[in-house]
């Protein structure tokens, strides 16, 4: 898969620019994040091991997405979650991250998923521009439903 914005599905190859790409987001966010060579070892193995599917996009490359698929006990089709999607602060505002959800959702269909879902900070005011233009929601059932919410907790 190609696009004019350079997306494609990343190999295991690719492990260490993913690495390099993920580190650089949650760093720019002040999240934890361990060492480049650290994840470059775990997104290999996710990637060989079929746990997750990434994209990368642009010439950098500058961006990249993480889709995970799991069963579903009230569906046949799998469900498909975004758990990441970032572009570099340079690229912002150019379509890559629009390319890089696209190529995500392309993949989920692909893989005969009914639905897709994410998480995002509701301070993040571009990926929530994003997500809201390429259809999704944060009402449930419905436009008028009530708002979802999002709950994480450390184990």
């Amino acid at each position: 898969m190609s696009s004019d914005r350079g997306v494609r599905k990343a190999t295991a190859e690719d492990a260490g620019e993913l690495a390099r790409l993920l580190h650089d987001f949650n760093t720019e966010y002040d999240e934890y994040v361990p060492e480049v060579p650290v994840l470059t070892v775990r997104i290999a193995e996710h990637i060989t091991q079929d746990l997750a599917t990434f994209f990368l996009g642009g010439d950098g490359p500058d961006g990249f997405s993480m889709v995970r698929f799991s069963p579903s006990v009230t569906s046949s089709a799998p469900g498909a979650y975004l758990q990441e999607l970032y572009v570099a602060p340079a690229r912002r505002g150019q379509g890559l991250g629009r390319a890089l959800l696209e190529a995500t959702m392309e993949e989920a269909r692909d893989r005969g998923a009914d639905h897709i879902d994410l998480n995002t900070s509701v301070d993040d005011v571009a990926a929530v521009g994003l997500y809201e233009s390429a259809g999704f929601t944060n009402r449930e059932g419905r436009p008028d439903g009530p708002v979802m919410l999002y709950y994480e907790r450390d184990l």
